[in-house]
């Protein structure tokens, strides 16, 4: 049998069809990226579908932090020097409540059931549940000297640290009531729950060190010397490492939460800052460098340095949208996001990394969410 002679226009299509089966085309996100600008007082916003600035949300103060509903298409805004939580509307792009209960706030956290915030506030001082389908203030933990920061963990207690007095006051949420409090060796900096909420970890920039205690008793289970100054967690989606970064080492430590010890120091670019892990196949940790402008990724299950990407100027938050395609970087200098497709971390090995896009958003952008639509 004579073979029948194939076209140029097939050869082509069928080039491009081999071409497209092997490198999936990339897509948007149905949703918004609401980002705080803090110099700017308002809240950027990118349309992820399509890649676009939107215009922006004036606020009455600066913001520093935004969370996603847990529910709705909202966003929720903390302008900590006002104690004003905002309620944003994304589909209609333009504050829709708020609320203010002190004149100084701290930080915010969604309840661990979903159906409130916690805010923490300095002046008066005091843990402050806002229920989310009312938005006024509810149950108020009034506490005896300005707090720094806190954690909440499954089984809906509440770890707060005082840094100059040492202390950790453990909360349980369901009956608003202090449990006990913890005096630590090492003035507290970092907070946060292990995944199981049995044990606490307190990492220390003073005392260069990580502390683990047991919730049930407040006794501690262990100290670890770092080597140095932790200012910034980030813990893979099953709870099962725990990376650490800060001032003086070019480097970040892993540690490993259920063994109660330091796993290894991974080289992860110059000054490492904001971190952010990945559930994906392998799984990356996304290491923000803001001296040099760029972003280091570290393959989780290896160790190994999988890329660097430079992104804009001085690179300090970074976060993941909800269909694992791309990674959001803010730049607070340059005042813009950068947008890193995963993909082309594994498709492109050994080679420079692309940004997928780099857009304006505003002035010192701080913090930001992804909102589905």
């Amino acid at each position: 049998m004579t073979a029948l002679p194939i076209s140029r226009r097939a050869l082509l299509a069928s080039l491009a069809a081999a071409l497209s089966c092997g490198r999936p085309r990339a897509t948007g996100f149905l949703g918004y990226c609401l980002i705080a600008n803090r110099d700017g007082k308002s809240i950027g916003v990118v349309d992820l579908n399509k890649f676009r600035a939107r215009k922006a949300i004036g606020l009455d103060s600066p913001p520093s932090l935004v969370l996603a509903h847990p529910s709705q298409p909202r966003a929720l805004v903390l302008a900590p020097l006002a104690g004003t939580i905002y309620e944003i509307d994304a589909l209609r792009l333009a504050v829709s409540r708020r609320v203010r209960v002190g004149s100084q706030a701290a930080a915010m956290k969604v309840s661990p059931a979903a159906d409130a915030l916690w805010c923490l506030y300095r002046e008066p001082p005091a843990l402050v549940e806002v229920p989310l389908d009312e938005f006024q203030p509810r149950r108020r933990i009034r506490l005896t000297a300005p707090p720094d920061d806190f954690d909440l963990s499954r089984e809906n207690r509440a770890a707060i640290i005082q840094r100059h007095s040492r202390k950790i006051l453990i909360v349980s949420l369901t009956r608003s009531a202090m449990e006990r409090t913890v005096v630590a060796q090492d003035e507290p900096s970092l907070i946060q729950f292990r995944y199981d909420g049995t044990h606490l970890l307190a990492a220390s920039r003073i005392g260069r060190s990580l502390t683990i205690f047991d919730v049930a008793t407040g006794r501690t289970v262990v100290r670890l010397p770092l080597s140095l100054e932790p200012r910034n967690f980030c813990v893979t989606p099953d709870g099962g490492q725990l990376f650490i970064s800060g001032d003086g080492m070019d480097a970040v430590v892993v540690v490993y939460p259920y063994l109660s010890e330091v796993a290894e120091t991974l080289l992860a670019g110059r000054a490492p800052d904001g971190m952010a892990a990945t559930d994906t196949t392998p799984p990356y940790l996304l290491v923000t460098n803001p001296s040099s402008d760029g972003v280091t990724v570290l393959n989780i299950d290896t160790g190994t340095l999988a890329a660097a990407v430079q992104v804009g100027q001085e690179p300090r938050h970074i976060l993941i949208t909800p269909d694992r395609q791309y990674a959001l970087v803010l730049n607070e200098k340059s005042g813009d996001l950068a947008v890193i497709r995963l993909y082309s971390l594994a498709a492109r090995r050994n080679k420079p990394i692309p940004l997928f896009t780099l857009i304006p958003v505003g002035e010192r952008p701080v913090s930001a969410a992804v909102i589905p639509l």
